[in-house]
């Protein structure tokens, strides 16, 4: 039995009697084929259940309808939420959206950004965790480009951020309104260009005299968040503030399995709001993140980039804070 073959432009070319170029401009849509060329190319394709390949389309007008995304983290929830929102703009415009992962590596992100764009039309970046002086040095090369959760003035190419020093601020507010003073501080990735504005914000309410800190190493996952649970009591903080929400999840549960009663013994307040937040127990007391409204905003700066027509200024969204049960007065 002889294997099946999907049917090539040259056998439809051959079949209706046309050129290559012929198939092609029917397959396209071109008007300037005799209609009764059009209808036999039509025929010899429907025959031959002829499906022209996206790619080669793609390639040979320019365009692939495709768009990039690189995140560093796939199974962060808030990364995985402005996937879904881009994705779903980007689908209502008849575009594809191809996503990459950067493992958190910083030096692999450099080349994980440069082929998934060599694939695609244009390249979206969220939270690149790449020094500032090389990504701006590298964003020519990337163009059209459209960053996302990172603040680089250096790169001309539109941006969509998030206040982060906000957020932290409100946070902290809504703490000392409980009368929490000592605060203990669950850092994210050292590359991380957002930590390190929750960083510097709260160096300036410690530097201004509203609170204690002490800054704990700690990563970005609940795993990491469950190893610090311990470290956080032993500062004598009575809260905690986690880089996000799943770093205080994993908070949560160390300190219950220490015997540490949240929020009665010690306040927890995350960062992102991502859906698991609300069905925790306590629930979280969190700072939300718009990923509905990222998404939605980086494609009309991808799609005006794609048509050439000036991108909507540079935009800075400020999370809302949400409080939940993981918050109480200081014992």
């Amino acid at each position: 039995m002889g294997s099946w073959r999907p049917a090539t432009i040259n056998l439809v070319a051959a079949r209706a009697g046309v050129s290559r170029a012929t198939v092609s401009r029917v397959m396209n849509g071109k008007a300037s084929v005799a209609p009764e060329l059009a209808a036999r190319v039509q025929a010899a394709a429907a025959a031959l259940e002829y499906r022209p390949s996206i790619v080669a389309r793609g390639l040979a007008g320019g365009r692939t309808s495709t768009v990039a995304l690189v995140v560093p983290d796939l199974a962060n929830p808030l990364f995985q939420g402005i996937l879904r929102s881009l994705g779903q703009a980007a689908g209502r415009a008849s575009h594809r959206l191809l996503v990459a992962e950067s493992n958190e590596d910083a030096a692999a992100e450099i080349e994980v950004a440069r082929e998934a764009r060599r694939r695609c039309d244009a390249l979206v970046l969220c939270a690149p965790r790449m020094p500032a002086d090389v990504l701006a040095q590298l964003a020519p090369e990337l163009e059209p480009l459209v960053l996302l959760n990172r603040a680089v003035p250096e790169v001309r190419s539109p941006q969509v951020t998030v206040d982060y020093a906000a957020g932290i601020r409100d946070l902290v507010s809504h703490l000392e309104g409980l009368g929490h003073r000592r605060l203990a501080y669950l850092s994210g990735p050292a590359t991380s260009a957002s930590n390190a504005l929750r960083v510097h914000a709260l160096d300036e309410l410690v530097e201004a005299g509203r609170l204690e800190l002490d800054v704990l190493g700690c990563g970005p996952s609940f795993a990491d968040g469950h190893a610090a649970a311990g470290a956080a009591r032993e500062t004598g903080a009575t809260a905690v503030v986690a880089y996000n929400d799943l770093v205080a999840l994993g908070v949560l549960s160390g300190l219950h399995e220490l015997g540490v009663r949240v929020p009665e013994q010690m306040s927890v307040v995350g960062f992102d709001d991502i859906p698991f937040s609300g069905y925790a127990t306590p629930t979280l007391t969190t700072a939300s993140v718009p990923t509905d409204e990222i998404g939605e905003h980086a494609w009309l700066r991808v799609r005006s980039l794609l048509d050439g027509s000036p991108p909507p200024e540079d935009l800075r969204l400020r999370p809302r804070i949400v409080v939940r049960g993981s918050t109480a007065p200081a014992p």
